[in-house]
């Protein structure tokens, strides 16, 4: 283990020591266990932010239809051969 120095607001200190007597573990136990968990929840999206994305999704999905199925499925097409083939040539119809 590597022993470090850090500062902390006292009201931060004060809630790892009343969790390590709470939970009867030492605080540096507390800490590591609290950044874990942070680091668990790093690439998850926050309430907000999941509120948000949602809402550009609902806004895709009742904007209105600009191009048939056909000029979809055409365009759709042409990537995939042209992935076989190196990349597109230029700009679909």
């Amino acid at each position: 283990m590597v022993k470090v120095t850090y500062s902390l607001h006292e009201a931060t200190v004060r809630q790892i020591r009343r969790m390590a007597d709470l939970l009867g573990m030492a605080q540096s136990h507390v800490v590591r266990e609290a950044v874990a968990d942070y680091a668990a929840r790093k690439d998850r999206l926050s309430e907000r932010e999941r509120l948000r994305l949602l809402a550009v999704l609902d806004r895709l999905r009742d904007a209105p239809v600009t191009r048939s199925e056909q000029s979809v499925d055409a365009e759709i097409r042409a990537v995939r051969a042209a992935r076989r083939h190196g990349g597109r040539s230029g700009p679909t119809p």
